[in-house]
């Protein structure tokens, strides 16, 4: 389904493209479990990927950089630590290729083929797993031909380490480029209410290309989550800090928009995340959003999107509330900006 008309959703598995797996139409985002969100309750972090498990919840994303292979292993003992019915039917989505600091900073990213060989190798003993389900580099090492990163995926798939591969912030270009060399699953890239640049370019190429959408920041990292207030003090290791969109008068031009959807919300009975979450669904079951909560309670609220029915109208009200283009700030702060194949 790719029309827009009007939409009901359920529990029922989405398809990453043409060559990818199955999985439940939510994917659980594990980042902020281990990094850039402030500190978290690893307790409650385990609880609650038992909790996504249990509710039939199938893709897991991580990326080995987050918290510097911290979320991996946080990773891998909640599977060894959950019933083996729902550790079986887990599928993992793993980014690499990120150069960290001891300080926690970015320096670049590596796709050389030695490197994907290297950085599997370690992501796989942090996992605790033979092989990882969909494999792809976090943004594209500028020096190095995305054919050639693809091509050292496919070779690890070959050997049975990888089952399928993905791409992450690409352009319609680099898409083509890569499609041709391997099949690809998905295309992980940031989706939300306030940020649809895919839509333009991204999106139509994916689908002529049988490429699936892992669609990650669809509450836009809280902001537009219906609990994130301007009074809000940010701990220092929160990157939202030095995020645009949660800066000065962006966060409150951002915010008044929230307000008009909350509108919408209300009307319909349910919360704001629930209508953001929605309406990411609504737009295609080529499409799977990942949530990235951090407790039992946000993700309860994120799986009853799942209930939630769109009609036309509804759809019109949202988009009223929220128009194309109306975030104030980029999604990054420049620096990141400029590493987006995808802006470019």
């Amino acid at each position: 389904m790719t029309s827009h008309e009007s939409t009901s959703t359920s529990t029922a598995y989405r398809s990453l493209g043409t060559t990818g797996p199955s999985v439940f139409p939510l994917g659980l985002g594990c980042m902020g479990m281990s990094a850039l969100y402030g500190d978290a309750d690893r307790a409650e972090s385990l609880a609650t990927i038992h909790a996504a498990l249990n509710a039939g919840v199938t893709l897991l994303d991580t990326g080995d950089f987050y918290g510097m292979g911290h979320n991996e292993l946080l990773i891998g003992e909640a599977l060894r630590t959950a019933p083996a019915a729902a550790r079986e039917k887990a599928l993992t989505s793993v980014k690499f290729g990120a150069l960290r600091t001891v300080e926690g900073g970015f320096t670049g990213y590596d796709g050389r083929p030695e490197a994907v060989k290297n950085f599997l190798a370690y992501s796989l003993q942090r996992l605790g797993r033979d092989h990882i389900d969909i494999y792809r580099i976090a943004r594209v090492d500028p020096a190095v031909p995305i054919e050639e990163t693809v091509g050292a995926i496919a070779e690890a798939v070959e050997a049975g380490h990888v089952r399928h591969i993905g791409l992450s912030e690409v352009g319609a270009d680099t898409l083509r480029r890569a499609a041709a060399v391997a099949p690809i699953a998905d295309l992980q890239i940031e989706y939300s209410l306030i940020s649809r640049g895919v839509e333009e370019e991204i999106l139509p190429t994916s689908r002529e290309l049988g490429i699936g959408i892992t669609a990650y920041g669809v509450l836009s990292r809280g902001l537009i989550s219906g609990h994130f207030t301007r009074e809000r003090e940010l701990a220092p290791n929160d990157f939202r800090g030095m995020s645009p969109r949660f800066q000065g008068d962006n966060l409150d031009r951002n915010l008044d928009l929230v307000d008009a959807l909350r509108k919408v919300a209300d009307a319909k009975g349910v919360s704001v995340a629930q209508t953001a979450i929605a309406w990411v669904l609504s737009r295609g079951e080529d499409i799977v959003p990942l949530v990235g909560a951090r407790s039992r309670e946000r993700l309860g609220e994120a799986l009853g999107a799942l209930e939630i029915h769109l009609s036309p109208a509804d759809l019109a009200a949202i988009e009223e509330a929220v128009p194309v283009g109306s975030a104030a700030g980029e999604r990054y702060p420049a620096a990141q900006m400029a590493h987006l194949d995808s802006e470019h």
